[in-house]
């Protein structure tokens, strides 16, 4: 390791998960050639890598908010490209971040030329899911299985309820990070923690009302109704959850189907929407070896389907519907625009929506490894969910900062900021 040249980063090695750093290099020759290389691994202990060549100036320095990548995981300027061009070794394979508990460390690393070497110079960032202050409380109570998170202070907050996507078990990433922001929030399993079935047949629109109901017997908690956030299967899920049950202030709809897909819903122990289902014969097979299923959800709209159609339309919440054009799990924009257009028919103006082109099914909190296919725990193989790289991580940071303005614009009492980042 050469003891002239440092990698920095900026302003701070210690960071909370959806921060962007500033990466800079000093000490290289005038117009020197490198390679640097991020380095993570997830919880599943699943390595991720990427790297990118860069020229040094004059000075010999680097600096990853101005420089151009010449070549490697990404080209052009992109600060945060090492982090979001992180790719596992193992194909079809999606970072999985299981407890806030624990940070996620990228590890970087400066290397002369195209990379062959040892490191002329290493560093860790250490991104934290959890900001200080914030409470991580386990949740048993009743059918709930979750987590709650909680930000310092008195309150009262504004509270959402985190579906996440479904599956089994519990991602705590969003929640936590959204607590960070001010807000109280409560992620629930659906299926498979502790003594939960460990497979589902048919959901219980109770179990969502029961959590509804934690959330507003919290002592710190804003009045003003709860808010849903929600992707993939469990966009419809929040449909219906803002569609048949009070006391929901805004909900967050992202990739998802304007129907009750896959599993029959159930209230008060009757069946209230009927699943509609997948036309397997349309169903693509990609040259990856993931399926593209885009185009193999049936009509909602046809006669045989409308039992699984959620009548948005009777819904008293605010609807953000979020669309990433290059889906390829579903036709999230031909969904959504049959949404919209519903609720205008209906005299509804009560949703924003946004259209992310270039951008693929996994939308979530910025700077984490993209996606283009992992294992799907429903259909049993792997699923390409479309996008390409670069312009779905900048989807990811407009998104984010449009989900927090949204919720608190509609969950706190004057609409007005709660507090900023802890």
């Amino acid at each position: 390791m050469s003891s002239q040249v440092r990698l920095r980063i900026l302003p701070s090695a210690k960071c909370l998960f959806d921060e962007a750093v500033q990466v800079r290099v000093n000490g290289l020759q005038s117009r020197q050639l490198i390679t640097v290389k991020a380095a993570s691994t997830d919880d599943k202990g699943v390595s991720f890598r990427s790297a990118a060549s860069y020229r040094a100036d004059g000075k010999g320095e680097v600096d990853l908010q101005r420089d151009t990548s010449l070549g490697g995981s990404y080209t052009g300027v992109e600060p945060m490209g090492l982090f979001w061009a992180l790719k596992p070794d193992t194909m079809h394979t999606k970072f999985f971040k299981i407890s806030a508990q624990k940070p996620h460390f990228v590890h970087l690393s400066v290397h002369e030329g195209e990379g062959s070497g040892m490191p002329l110079a290493e560093a860790t960032n250490e991104r934290r899911l959890l900001a200080d202050g914030v409470s991580r409380i386990p949740v048993k109570d009743g059918d709930i299985r979750g987590v709650l998170f909680t930000p310092p202070g008195k309150g009262p907050f504004p509270s959402v309820l985190d579906l996440y996507t479904f599956g089994s078990g519990l991602s705590e990433k969003r929640a936590c990070l959204l607590a960070n922001l001010g807000f109280m929030v409560l992620t629930v399993s659906l299926y498979g923690m502790d003594d939960q079935p460990k497979k589902v047949q048919k959901l219980h629109l109770d179990y969502f009302e029961e959590a509804v109901q934690f959330l507003r017997r919290q002592p710190m908690v804003e009045k003003n109704g709860v808010g849903v956030i929600s992707l993939s299967k469990s966009s419809d899920i929040a449909l219906s959850i803002a569609t048949y049950l009070p006391n929901i202030a805004a909900t967050v709809w992202i990739n998802g189907c304007s129907a009750n897909t896959i599993f029959p819903l159930y209230y008060k122990g009757s069946k209230i929407l009927s699943p509609l289902l997948f036309d397997h014969n349309k169903v693509k097979v990609t040259a990856s070896g993931a399926v593209n299923t885009k185009n193999a959800v049936l009509d909602p709209l046809s006669e045989i389907n409308k039992g699984s159609m959620i009548p948005i339309e009777q819904a008293e919440t605010n609807f953000l519907f979020v669309v990433a054009e290059d889906d390829q799990n579903w036709d999230s924009y031909g969904f959504m625009m049959e949404m919209t257009e519903r609720l205008k028919r209906h005299g509804k103006l009560n949703y924003e929506k946004v259209i992310y082109p270039g951008a693929g099914h996994y939308l979530e909190p910025p700077y984490g490894p993209y996606c283009p296919s992992s294992f799907h725990g429903v259909l049993g193989k792997p699923v390409e969910w479309g996008g390409e790289a670069g312009a779905h991580a900048a989807a990811e940071v407009h998104l984010w900062k449009k989900i927090q303005d949204f919720f608190r614009t509609h969950l706190t009492r004057d609409g007005c900021d709660t507090k900023a980042r802890l």
